[in-house]
């Protein structure tokens, strides 16, 4: 039985120590590989948009492919959240509000009504690590530009569901939903380590979107709003990456 565990160790050692030095090899030179990350960004808005929303948190993921020239490409999605309202869309209820800022229920009771900030962002960026860093081809400064879908909205939420003059279409018309075309940039650095540990991007982030209402009618406005919109996001951006990389082949020599 000792003898099979030692058998056992000195064969896990041989796959294991191929695999160490592929990676060492992979990583010290300039290469083409996929990767998949992870970010989380806190976001300044500006424009039209700081006229209705304060700073907001986002989260998201992206597909990545690094060439072997440096270029890097990328699919993107992140999902806006946040809760500092101000502007029209601190007063949407206005129209149907008692003169203390309550809602009535069903019930003739005060209907309890939480608002917030929702939206998402799609797109696709290309971008190229500068060759500053000749010890580490795969990393140095960064610079990504590219562009998307960004949407935005207040989440309406009535708990209980009994407050009708804000449920299903009726809450479309109250939540100022609006979309369009945004230009996004990101400048940055990007590190991809040896021990394939500390893989990360850290830098600022920029959306500038034309967007227009997603909704037929307004009851704020009590009309079509047909207002097009400029609106800026200002980010601090971090992320953290998860590398595929192909294993080399491994070189024998007899003598």
């Amino acid at each position: 039985m000792k003898k099979l565990k030692l058998i056992f160790l000195f064969v896990l050692m041989i796959f294991l120590n191929p695999c160490k030095i592929s990676a060492q090899k992979t990583i010290d030179s300039a290469m083409t590989f996929p990767m998949f990350s992870a970010s989380f960004m806190v976001q300044f808005p500006g424009g039209d948009m700081a006229e209705r929303y304060g700073v907001n948190t986002n989260i998201g993921g992206s597909f990545m492919l690094k060439l072997k020239n440096r270029l890097i490409w990328e699919v993107n999605a992140s999902y806006i959240f946040g809760n500092k309202l101000k502007g029209d869309a601190a007063t949407i209820f206005e129209n149907i509000e008692t003169s203390n800022g309550a809602i009535i229920n069903k019930y003739g009771e005060y209907a309890k009504v939480s608002t917030s900030e929702r939206g998402y962002f799609i797109g696709t960026r290309l971008g190229m690590i500068l060759p500053f860093w000749q010890s580490n081809p795969n990393s140095g400064p960064v610079v990504m530009v590219g562009g998307g879908l960004l949407q935005h909205k207040i989440r309406i939420e009535n708990d209980g569901n009994n407050a009708p003059q804000i449920l299903d279409e009726y809450k479309k018309g109250y939540d100022k939903m609006r979309y369009g075309f945004c230009a996004s940039e990101f400048v940055g650095y990007v590190n991809f380590s040896k021990s394939q540990l500390m893989n990360f991007y850290i830098g600022v982030e920029f959306y500038q979107g034309w967007t227009k209402s997603g909704r037929s009618y307004d009851y704020t406005l009590m009309k079509t709003d047909t207002q097009i919109r400029f609106d800026l996001l200002h980010s601090i951006k971090a992320g953290w990456i998860i590398p595929i990389y192909k294993r080399l082949p491994e070189k024998y020599y007899y003598y």
